[in-house]
């Protein structure tokens, strides 16, 4: 979908495919080698481009459940959500996570059904999951023409345009796409036309129309019917996002007061990224431009420490492409290079002092110890697993115990470790061995606390790395429950301040 907007924004001239095969780009916005291997998004990638005299910030983010972290942090920095739903799977468990997060934070989401041209269920009948599942009104802005997998074009609600798609080959460039009169597309299509005309009609009846305050208030999304590997419906999934997605606004800092967008500058880091240019080896630092205007060589003000931050070296980024950026505004994402005192959830200013809310992390499921192969390489090993820390691709935790050459490593998904194997070998030269602790359950406890669990079975307290926060892990949440009834008083609190957490466990 992201190689589609940006073609249909003339930002390329061809698509490249997921799986691209002879001659074939790659995706523009999979610049890793490993997403390219895999043919998955692993990490999210920041593009830029033009279109209708609006400029977007479009941030593609990974699709896999196990990376949803990297996708939370990128929700933190965005106006407008873009919800793709499969035409065969429906709403499917990470996109309901991740909505979560849109609810909590009030962001508005228009919804995209996708792979319409293969075969899937009813469109009424997604509609009806979107709403049962999402609380939100499904009000379709078009109607697909042809049953999922019998994909002929769409009809637009209001107005009844029919547009009729026609693929060109492989899908690298635009759709063509050609209107039809009411007496063409019921000669044309036949039951297919009087079908669509028929739910169409269904869908007035019963008020399904867009409100843009319902939209904007988080109560309603808007639904598009298309395909994005061929690029049908994707021109008008720009079009609708020109015309209903919100502009930057006034954001709140930590103290819920609100930043005017007239205020000096001020910035958000919501991601951090080493090595995406292998011959320079350097870390970008993704910033969503909250108020003022940015200027290339400003020196601002970093929340975190309180010391100054120059910006000689400031991009825009088209995946793995750059640009120098000499000034930005609000909603604008700028990458700051050389970032190393940076983090994701770091807040920028220039001017009054402000702070940004930090983005809480997901609470880790998964555990293993990392130990390099090869002793000979312990300093590539602890300088590659201290980047990894600070871009947050993992959490790292450690413990006198078990030593500096044995951090453990905690992830929302198994494949995170996959993603840190790859690149400790691929960037550090670093190549390491992974054993998997018996660990599901991880809760923010206190120094008193851990010297009270300290030699518990199925139980252990390390501190984690960024933030200096003691993580207690335990084998299962039926472990944990027994040892605060053996404990009484521990403090253990879920790791994700948000909607998406679990009450705290024991009251």
């Amino acid at each position: 979908m992201t190689e589609a907007l940006a073609l249909h924004a003339s930002a390329i001239t061809q698509a490249g495919a997921v799986h691209g095969k002879g001659e074939r780009r790659g995706v523009t916005s999979d610049w890793m080698e490993m997403e390219r291997a895999r043919g998955i998004s692993i990490t999210s990638a920041a593009l830029r481009f033009e279109y209708r005299d609006h400029v977007f910030n479009l941030v593609d983010t990974p699709g896999h459940a196990d990376f949803s972290e990297d996708t939370y942090r990128v929700l933190a920095a965005v106006d407008c959500a873009v919800m793709l739903i499969d035409a065969a799977k429906g709403m499917e468990p990470q996109t309901l996570k991740l909505f979560e997060v849109c609810r909590h934070r009030r962001i508005p989401v228009i919804t995209f059904v996708n792979k319409w041209d293969r075969p899937g269920r009813e469109a009424l009948e997604l509609l009806d999951e979107v709403e049962e599942r999402t609380g939100l009104r499904p009000t379709p802005v078009t109607w697909p023409l042809g049953v999922a997998g019998d994909f002929h074009g769409v009809v637009e609600r209001p107005g009844g345009r029919i547009v009729r798609y026609t693929r060109t080959p492989g899908g690298a460039t635009r759709a063509l796409e050609t209107e039809l009169s009411p007496g063409q597309a019921a000669a044309e299509l036949g039951a297919d036309w009087t079908r669509a005309d028929e739910e169409r009609a269904l869908l007035d009846a019963i008020g399904a129309d867009h409100d843009q305050k319902r939209f904007e208030s988080h109560e309603s999304t808007p639904v598009l019917f298309g395909a994005a590997l061929t690029n049908f419906g994707v021109a008008r999934l720009l079009d609708l996002m020109v015309e209903l997605a919100p502009r930057p606004q006034a954001r709140l800092d930590v103290r819920e007061r609100p930043r005017p967008l007239a205020a000096p500058m001020s910035g958000l880091v919501f991601k951090v990224q080493a090595n995406m240019d292998p011959a320079h080896r350097d870390r970008i630092a993704f910033v969503r431009v909250c108020s003022g205007r940015f200027e290339r060589g400003m020196v601002l003000t970093h929340a975190a420490t309180g010391r100054p931050f120059a910006t000689k070296y400031a991009q825009t980024v088209f995946g793995q492409e750059r640009a120098t950026v000499d000034e930005a505004y609000p909603g604008d994402v700028v990458g700051l290079v050389n970032a190393g005192a940076l983090r994701p959830g770091d807040t920028l200013y220039e001017g009054p002092a402000v702070e940004f809310p930090p983005i809480p992390s997901f609470a880790p499921e998964h555990f293993a110890v990392a130990r390099v192969r090869d002793s000979g390489k312990s300093k590539r090993f602890r300088r590659g697993i201290e980047q990894l820390d600070a871009e947050g691709v993992v959490q790292v935790l450690r413990s006198p115990a078990r030593g500096d050459q044995a951090p453990v490593l905690a992830a929302v998904g198994p494949m995170q470790f996959e993603v840190v194997r790859h690149r400790l070998a691929a960037e550090f030269g670093a190549e390491i061995s992974l054993d998997r602790l018996d660990y599901s359950v991880a809760r923010v406890t206190d120094a008193a606390s851990a010297e009270r669990l300290a030699g518990q079975r199925g139980a252990e307290v390390l501190t984690r790395g960024y933030d200096g926060a003691l993580l207690a892990l335990f084998a299962d949440r039926w472990r944990m429950r027994f040892i605060q009834r053996e404990i009484s008083g521990l403090v253990l609190r879920p790791l994700i301040a948000d909607t998406t957490a679990e009450p705290a466990d024991g009251g």
